[in-house]
């Protein structure tokens, strides 16, 4: 997905700010020089999450590491791990508050209970240190009581749900840590449906802001529900050309793949692949690409 000059600025922004918070403000000025450089010789395929793993080199080049957030993760995996029962209770039961999935629930209970696992999933990309200035527990908590599908979603809901009784190999690639104990669920959900499904997860291959990794995986028990596979690299998001072999191979004999988040659309999108999506619309970028309010939920296909 192009950088338009709109989110150069945003990109710009984000890094001064976090140089202006570093402890070595002699070379704030070169860092900022070389983020601009990088900004105004970007190319047509140079995605958001690429030029930010570049600015993040830069970063550790001129001030060291850059803040951790293992136990920004570890608190919201655990949030979301205590919230678990209680959430898989509503996707499976028939009274689902604020899910809108009643045209579905008559037809087939699966199914439904399919919907509402997507739906949440889709809530949890909400937890995200990356695109958002501020992550309120309080704003992720009412998300769940205003899951709902779109109308253009769920006419996307019905293909996929189509797409995947056909398939053999189904591919979810996450985003966010405590957002993977939803894609958890929805997993479980996805097998209930279609068991003779063969599932496998991509993660990150490596630390990035709050995005889940291998560890994380493991840490909220993914590994029950399929084999993760984590994709080699530090970046927020999928570049095909960057990922190891092994994750390009899940992505090649996938005959479904479900991508979440914005920093996923943004790498993935326009490439030629038909990837289902699942994210909020976090910031002005996506807000006007599909001319929906902030933290409007979404799922396309492509």
């Amino acid at each position: 997905m192009r950088v338009i000059d709109s989110c150069a600025k945003c990109l710009l922004d984000r890094q001064i700010a976090k140089a202006n918070r570093s402890h070595h403000p002699e070379n704030r000025d070169e860092f900022i020089r070389q983020v601009k450089e990088l900004l105004a010789n970007r190319k047509e395929e140079d995605s958001a999450p690429y030029l930010v793993s570049l600015f993040n080199e830069l970063y550790e080049k001129y001030f060291g590491e850059a803040a951790s957030f293992r136990d920004i993760k570890k608190e919201y995996n655990d949030l979301v791990l205590s919230m678990e029962e209680d959430l898989e209770a509503k996707i499976l039961g028939t009274g689902a508050k604020g899910t809108d999935t009643e045209d579905y629930r008559q037809e087939d209970e699966n199914k439904a209970a399919l919907a509402r696992a997507i739906l949440y999933a889709r809530v949890g990309n909400y937890i995200d240190f990356g695109a958002m200035n501020h992550v309120d527990k309080g704003t992720f908590l009412k998300l769940f009581d205003d899951a709902v599908f779109r109308e253009e979603d769920g006419k996307t809901f019905e293909k996929f749900y189509k797409e995947c009784g056909q398939a053999k190999n189904f591919l979810l690639i996450t985003d966010n840590c405590g957002e993977i104990v939803l894609d958890k669920l929805f997993l479980r959900i996805l097998k209930r449906c279609f068991p003779e499904l063969s599932v496998k997860v991509l993660v990150r291959g490596k630390e990035v802001l709050n995005d889940a990794t291998m560890e994380d995986a493991i840490y909220v028990g993914m590994e029950k529900e399929a084999k993760v596979i984590p994709n080699g690299t530090a970046v927020a998001g999928t570049i095909y050309e960057m990922i190891t072999e092994e994750a390009k191979q899940a992505m090649d004999e996938a005959d479904v793949v479900l991508a979440k988040g914005q920093g996923n659309y943004e790498s993935m999108a326009g490439l030629g692949r038909h990837v289902y999506y699942a994210f909020l619309c976090k910031c002005e970028l996506f807000t006007t690409r599909f001319g929906v309010p902030l933290l409007t939920g979404m799922f396309v296909a492509e």
